[in-house]
Order: structure tokens, then sequence, then C-alpha cells
């Protein structure tokens, strides 16, 4: 899932300090999840924003709302309800559902609330820990399921580097060195001797960085 932060309230009140009425909007999909733009953040918000533009002597409306995804176009309409009612939409969905909305209603002011961070899964209570780099091209079948890409500092593909000592990573001691990670887990399946697989040079254009990556299933689209 995207994990993301809520971005400081002092930020947010600057955003919309040209506008009267503000549509906060949450997203029920993964930074509800990750408690960064959910309901229930919207809900403790709302109060704040009003709060802090009250002190640079504003009053703003605060409608509080929200959507099931902010990144499917299906649910997008559903601002409809809101029409007429607010000059700008605080959006409180990762970066992809601001995205969304500006694409799709391009008259309409839209604003980030949150940092979006990283592709993660929750570690412990409270705690996210990124996992996954989308970088478009998977090779968690040779590695034990671990992602050296996402998870080692350096992404580095043949083995841990010279800073890793006793399984930790030299940029933290409290950092497991996760091509520690993977050969223990290798060894554990029975698979330690694809430790001695060299990987080749990364083709990095898949990551992304060329521009903008689309994927299309011929079998879903109309």
């Amino acid at each position: 899932m995207i994990i993301a932060e809520r971005k400081p309230l002092a930020e947010l009140v600057e955003m919309i300090k040209d506008y009267d009425r503000i549509l906060l909007l949450a997203c029920k999909g993964c930074v509800s999840v990750c408690s960064a733009g959910g309901e229930r953040e919207v809900e403790n918000l709302a109060p704040l924003l009003r709060l802090g533009c009250k002190k640079m002597g504003r009053e703003v409306t605060i409608i509080e709302g929200a959507l099931v995804r902010q990144c499917d176009r299906e649910y997008i309409d559903a601002i409809d309800r809101w029409d007429g009612e607010y000059d700008a939409i605080l959006s409180m969905a990762c970066g992809v559902g601001v995205n969304f909305i500006a694409n799709l209603r391009p008259m309409t002011r839209v604003y980030p609330a949150v940092n979006t961070s990283f592709f993660g899964g929750s570690a412990e209570q409270g705690i996210w820990a990124e996992q996954c780099a989308g970088c478009g091209n998977c090779i968690l079948h040779l590695t034990g399921g671990l992602c050296p890409i996402a998870r080692c500092a350096k992404s580095l593909m043949n083995g841990p580097c010279g800073g890793s000592q006793d399984g930790r990573c030299e940029i933290h001691r409290d950092v497991p060195c996760i091509w520690a990670e993977i050969h223990d887990r290798l060894e554990r399946l029975g698979r330690k001797d694809d430790m001695n697989l060299i990987a080749p040079i990364r083709d990095w254009s898949t990551a992304g960085h060329g521009g903008p990556r689309k994927v299309v299933r011929d079998d879903l689209t109309i």
C-alpha cells in the first residue's frame, strides 16, 4: 500500500490562504489504512485548519468529505455532490489522488494535504516500513521475496556492501542488512546456492525515470 504522512499545519494553512471555502477530502484507500488521510484524519484536521486560519485573521468554511478512492475515475464523480460549495479541494489522498482530480477536473483547484512517502506495509502498530520501490522489473523470485531495490540503502543487486556488519546496514545500526536477510531466508528455503547467481547490470529504464509509466490490460479495456 502507499504510505503517506500529513503535511505540517502551517504549510496547509498557507496553501488555502486565498480561499474561503475548502473541501477537505478524505480517501478510504491506502491513506486511510496508514492513518494519514482517512475520514478520522479529516475529522481531526478540520478544526485545526479553522483555528489556524482564525489566528491569521481569517474565517474559513471547511467542508468534510470522503471518496471511496481518489485514484479511480469511477469515484471522482462523487465530488459533484459538493458543487458550488467550495473554492478549492484539499485532498488527503496520496499524490495519485491529487493528480487524478486535477486531470479529470481541469478547472478545480486541488492541493495535497499529505506527503506521499513510499510503498510499504505495517511493521508493527503505528509503524510502516518501505517494502517496494515500484521499479517495474520485479526480481523477488530470485531473492526469496525480499526486495533489495527498496530495502538496501544502495539498491545493490549482488550481495551486501563492505559497510554491512553483523547483519546490520551501515546507514543505521538498527536497520537490518537486507542481503543478510535474503541469505538467511534462501538458506532456510534450501536455495542458498541462488546467492552464487550473478545479477546482470540493472536496466533502470523500467523504473520510470524517463517519464510516467502506464500498464495496459487489453483484456480489461473497453
